[in-house]
């Protein structure tokens, strides 16, 4: 198995192992993409990917990261979109969306501007999260997500799901990673819910295997050339253990995802503290799961110290 080998997953082929991850542009106006994503996307596959991903795109206003995240919100965001995956699967890649919620991290400023929650003021609205607790300092408290309101965002996945159907996408993928909505359910630092919807593992996953669920379900109507849902992966630092993880992405795995796109983060590991690393995501490889991973590699390796390496 070698980086440039084809690689299948379900009915879409890729022409090699290489994935642009997806990529905040912040460039976006009541969510519609523009000619500023179709230059950056086209430029990937024109470059020879085999899978371009789009940014984080917001399934609800409300679910975008900042004022100028791209969305799939409403049907009228259809049409450039279409033009984009046409673009790509003309040049011999395969369009990838990656559908989000940020959560408590909504409604935050570009992050060139300053820090923290934009307030409704300038333009921002109310976050939404499994608790009312805020994400750090700088950042607004939240709405605490009622059962009727998980549901909409449920609902919201998947409704988004059939729109990059129509738009041409192959691939899709469910953010649930970067304390964003689905990750901060998974989370008990973030989650301190009493409902169904929190206390252990199989509770605090159930909002995500929903949206699983859900958009599969869709993309079934939308034919068996679609890769259906990957699920971004959890991370160590925000309350969730290695084990816990590897039950949520095997769980994920066999009920609904074709692959999985892991991160880790672990601290107080041995070195310095934030730094990245994938000893979950090698647990992971061992179950067999297909993962993509972006950034720093750093893990300690047999009988070895401590090593990074660009990947």
């Amino acid at each position: 198995m070698h980086l440039f080998d084809p690689l299948k997953i379900r009915n879409v082929t890729l022409r090699s192992r290489i994935v642009v991850s997806p990529m905040c542009q912040y460039w976006s106006t009541d969510g519609f993409a523009s000619d500023w994503h179709l230059v950056h996307l086209g430029s990937r596959a024109v470059g020879g990917a085999a899978l371009v991903f789009t940014e984080a795109s917001a399934v609800l206003p409300e679910a975008r990261i900042s004022p100028q995240d791209l969305g799939i919100w409403k049907n009228e965001h259809i049409e450039m979109l279409a033009r984009i995956t046409r673009f790509i699967a003309g040049q011999g890649a395969v369009p990838g969306i990656q559908l989000a919620h940020a959560g408590r991290k909504a409604s935050t400023y570009r992050p060139w501007e300053k820090s923290g929650s934009v307030p409704e003021a300038e333009g921002g609205w109310r976050a939404l999260a499994p608790s009312a607790i805020p994400f750090g300092a700088g950042y607004a408290t939240p709405a605490e997500l009622d059962e009727a309101g998980i549901q909409a965002v449920v609902g919201a996945f998947a409704a988004a799901a059939r729109r990059a159907c129509e738009a041409g996408f192959q691939v899709v993928e469910i953010h649930a990673a970067h304390g964003y909505l689905l990750h901060s359910f998974l989370s008990p630092i973030a989650n301190h819910r009493n409902d169904g919807y929190g206390g252990d593992l199989e509770g605090r996953s159930r909002f995500l295997m929903e949206t699983l669920d859900a958009v599969r379900a869709t993309l079934r109507l939308g034919g068996d050339d679609i890769a259906r849902v990957a699920s971004g992966s959890s991370v160590a630092y925000d309350g969730a253990g290695a084990a816990d993880l590897i039950g949520n992405a095997e769980d994920a795995l066999a009920s609904t995802a074709n692959f999985l796109h892991a991160k880790g983060w672990r601290r107080g590991a041995g070195w310095d503290e934030g730094q990245p690393n994938f000893a979950v995501l090698l647990e992971w490889n061992q179950a067999r799961v297909y993962a993509k991973t972006i950034g720093l590699f750093a893990d300690k390796l047999a009988g070895g110290s401590p090593r990074g390496e660009e990947q």
